[in-house]
């Protein structure tokens, strides 16, 4: 599975469809073990990534939660005055995710609510997360994600705002009500919002904060650290030439653009 995502190579058969299957359990071990090995090739994680941030799909995939995985150092990068170039080479069937991703202050506290996890959180930005699938027509199973490293590719991050502990209130009602619209060569594309992240990014960090606890294994949460909250919008296919922004309405975050290479 590494291997396969060093070089950009696809795979034929889902190891869920392989003797002995792949459950969720093991996806989750198949992406510790590849995070062991990154590191120990002088990798850095930065933070994690939510996936399947959808009630809908966890019902057709008979799932109880959201699962996430990491990303790195050399996969997360920051926009320059709002606008960034990400190569698409070694990318398989890539798709674009527009997202609302978040620095950590700390570990949110057990059980807190939206409002109680923003008092975790030290800055919010959009960000546009580069998703690639390495099975044939974007078909898998929860432990084939897991295992292809959440499907990560790349991230892409936009000008923070930070969270003041005295608008939280108000931020925690911006987060479910603001609206998005991404763009493909300026025409747009699709349109979204937060309610498309299980409601709203907040209550997605919520249930993320509950699932790492319960999660056997999992790494804490800890301070600095990114996470991305799920795509704002459908993750649309993408090819290199192509420039994408999107621009949020009813929430104080910048606007981001990405141009695509080979």
């Amino acid at each position: 599975m590494l291997e396969a995502f060093t070089a950009g190579r696809p795979i034929a058969v889902p190891p869920s469809a392989r003797e002995g299957g792949c459950d969720l359990e093991a996806g989750y071990a198949v992406e510790a073990e590849i995070a062991r090995m990154r590191r120990a090739a002088g990798r850095r994680t930065v933070g994690r990534k939510i996936g399947l941030a959808n009630r809908a799909v966890w019902r057709a995939l008979k799932m109880k939660t959201l699962v996430w995985a990491n990303m790195y150092d050399d996969t997360v990068h920051e926009a320059t005055g709002g606008e960034a170039t990400v190569s698409l080479a070694r990318m398989r069937a890539p798709r674009l995710e527009p997202e609302i991703v978040v620095k950590l202050r700390g570990a949110p506290r057990p059980g807190a609510d939206a409002a109680g996890v923003l008092e975790a959180v030290e800055s919010y930005a959009f960000a546009f997360e580069l998703v690639d699938c390495p099975y044939p027509e974007w078909k898998f199973q929860p432990g084939d994600f897991m295992a292809s490293l959440g499907l990560h590719a790349a991230l892409v991050v936009g000008e923070s705002r930070p969270v003041r502990r005295e608008a939280i209130p108000q931020l925690v009602d911006q987060l479910a009500a603001f609206t998005v619209r991404l763009s493909k060569d300026g025409e747009v594309a699709h349109e979204g919002g937060g309610k498309n992240v299980l409601d709203s990014p907040a209550l997605c960090l919520v249930e993320f904060a509950s699932a790492v606890l319960d999660q056997r294994g999992a790494e804490p949460l800890g301070p600095g650290e990114l996470i991305s909250t799920g795509s704002l919008t459908a993750a649309p296919p993408v090819g290199p030439g192509e420039r994408w922004s999107v621009v949020a309405s009813g929430l104080d975050v910048p606007t981001l653009s990405l141009r695509l290479t080979r």
